[in-house]
């Protein structure tokens, strides 16, 4: 409950400081996020300009709200985008890109390191600090470089592949970093190297306990509730998980985040990873999107304005550094100039787990003494982001001009393998099966016989775990989800075929699947005339009555008993 002031109301009652902050936020938001659409900006770039109007208006006193309040719902965001880190880690993709991983990866964030790290103690800072900073510094943006790769219609090129390994190596980089930023920052002396060790034991014990419920405790839970059919107690059993496994991380003195992202992990493996991901995607953009925010809250505009110079340099040396450190380690894993480019340019910034870090380190005390660094490193994050994706657009356009007149030499072998690993991945032209009861399974049967790709999604958990366990293309997920549409392939997909009879869902599955392909074939059943209209009136290009089907297979059932079926094609 609020004590401190509020916004008046007409009825003689207050509106609490934090609903009124919330507000302020969202509507915010989405004001300054459509004007920057325009400009082809990203919409993170949106986030912090908002936070940054917001901190530097008056808007927060009016509301009798400080950021203290939104940091709070902003640490439910870095959880959450930690736990749906956890859950999208594929360990099948680690072993696929593990030479990506650790040659592009160290190579990255080694030479960035170092020279982020050379330049800290040139500037006073003690070791312990200028390792931490070092390594937020050499930290990239991986939504930003994915969402960017996607709009350029790249997402499984070579480019892309080799920022997913980058992006691996920096993922596993920050778990190893959250668990010995506390000893590395918190203690000095023969201290500081018994926190090490304890902190790195009290991580694995961590780590091995979640893998032991990931075996035996948390699959049989979600099966459980699977079974119940209802999405409200799935998606709450999930948010429920998530909280338990960070809440015990911080029991045991580790970083919350890493919690999250080890309830993540105990939940990739299994059969309900899809469906869990879908759920908790919406809430994980909602509370990002604060905590991108809050970040803007902590940018100072005075202090903007009389260190503008070192932010411009310091914005304009991290991209260079980190582009140029990019383009090197992409050259060493063989990639040709086009890709290399363009991964140099998706991984060129600062991001948003270098914010994380940022906080981590502030809350030490760290900048207590250096104010003006913060604000430098979080004003060049916030510009290098916006940044990426033009630099990458950029890097396209000019790497034909640089292959022609021949500036490097194009390398003949590559020294990984960078195509997509998995079925999924490179299913192209197929057909999702919505739905695998009767006319389901002989539909995906029949597709199988004839060796045309496709793919079910089922709510089903009994007859997902059946088909997972026999190989077969299943994804536990509602076909009236978006994020479930995608996991399943909906952009590459040729067809879609609703099998159960129920038209609203069906109408709902189907205006979603036509917002990302608008080519794609739809195929519905409708129990009744008037259900059937609404398919057809929807635009469905295929629809099955089951009234009128089976009523016209009895008509030629009982009449063929007392005509020839030659007859009786003359009077249908």
């Amino acid at each position: 409950m609020f004590t401190g002031p509020g916004i008046p109301l007409a009825s003689g009652g207050e509106v609490s400081p934090l609903f009124g902050l919330l507000t302020l936020v969202l509507v915010g938001v989405v004001v300054v996020s459509l004007v920057l659409l325009r400009f082809r900006q990203s919409l993170l770039v949106g986030y912090f300009v908002c936070g940054v109007i917001l901190a530097n208006s008056g808007l927060l006193d009016w509301v009798g709200a400080d950021s203290g309040d939104l940091d709070r719902l902003a640490d439910l965001g870095v959880i959450l985008l930690l736990f749906t880190l956890g859950l999208e880690f594929s360990f099948k993709e680690i072993k696929h890109l593990r030479r990506v991983a650790l040659v592009g990866g160290s190579l990255q964030v080694g030479l960035v390191g170092l020279v982020a790290g050379g330049a800290c103690l040139a500037f006073g800072f003690d070791v312990p600090v200028a390792i931490a900073l070092a390594i937020a510094v050499a930290l990239s943006s991986t939504a930003v470089s994915i969402k960017a790769f996607q709009d350029l219609g790249m997402a499984d090129s070579p480019a892309a592949r080799v920022a997913l390994g980058v992006a691996i190596f920096q993922d596993l980089l920050v778990i190893f970093f959250m668990i010995v930023l506390p000893p590395l920052l918190g203690q000095g002396g023969s201290g500081m190297a018994s926190g090490l060790v304890l902190a790195v034991l009290k991580g694995a014990l961590f780590l091995s306990a979640c893998w032991f419920l990931s075996r035996h405790g948390i699959p049989q839970i979600l099966h459980a509730v699977a079974r119940t059919r209802s999405r409200e107690l799935f998606t709450v059993t999930v948010v429920g998980l998530c909280a338990a496994v960070a809440f015990g991380a911080v029991q045991l003195e580790l970083s919350a985040a890493l919690g999250a992202f080890a309830a993540g992990l105990v939940v990739s493996e299994s059969i309900y990873s899809h469906r869990v991901l879908a759920d908790i995607l919406p809430f994980r953009d909602l509370f990002l999107t604060i905590f991108f925010v809050s970040i803007g809250l902590l940018i100072d505009l005075g202090e903007v304005a009389a260190n503008w110079a070192l932010i411009s340099s310091a914005t304009l040396v991290i991209l260079m550094v980190k582009f140029g450190v990019g383009f090197i380690a992409a050259r060493r894993l063989g990639v040709s100039l086009r890709p290399c480019l363009l991964a140099a340019g998706a991984l060129a910034s600062t991001g948003e787990f270098s914010l994380v870090l940022l906080e981590r380190i502030a809350d030490f005390g760290v900048f207590d003494a250096w104010p003006e660094v913060e604000q430098v490193l979080l004003v060049s994050t916030a510009i290098g982001m916006g940044l990426v994706p033009t630099l990458m657009r950029v890097a396209d356009r000019f790497a034909p001009a640089l292959e022609r007149r021949g500036w490097l030499a194009e390398k003949k072998v590559a020294m990984v393998e960078l195509t997509p690993e998995g079925e999924r991945d490179v299913l192209r032209d197929h057909v999702i099966v919505c739905g695998f009861g009767p006319v389901g399974r002989n539909l995906y049967q029949t597709l199988g016989k004839c060796n045309i790709p496709a793919l079910v999604m089922e709510l089903n958990a009994d007859t997902v775990r059946k088909l997972s366990g026999q190989g077969e293309m299943v994804l536990f997920a509602d076909a009236r989800q978006p994020e479930s549409l995608e996991m399943a392939g909906i952009r590459r997909a040729r067809s879609i075929a609703f099998t159960f009879p129920d038209a609203e869902a069906a109408i709902a599955g189907m205006r979603i699947a036509r917002q990302h392909n608008s080519e794609i074939l739809v195929y519905a059943r409708a129990k009744f005339t008037g259900e059937a209209d609404r398919l057809r009136e929807e635009g469905a290009n295929h629809v099955f009555h089951d009234e009128r089907e089976s009523g016209q297979a009895l008509i030629k059932s009982v009449v063929t008993c007392y005509v020839e079926e030659e007859v009786l094609e003359d009077f249908t």
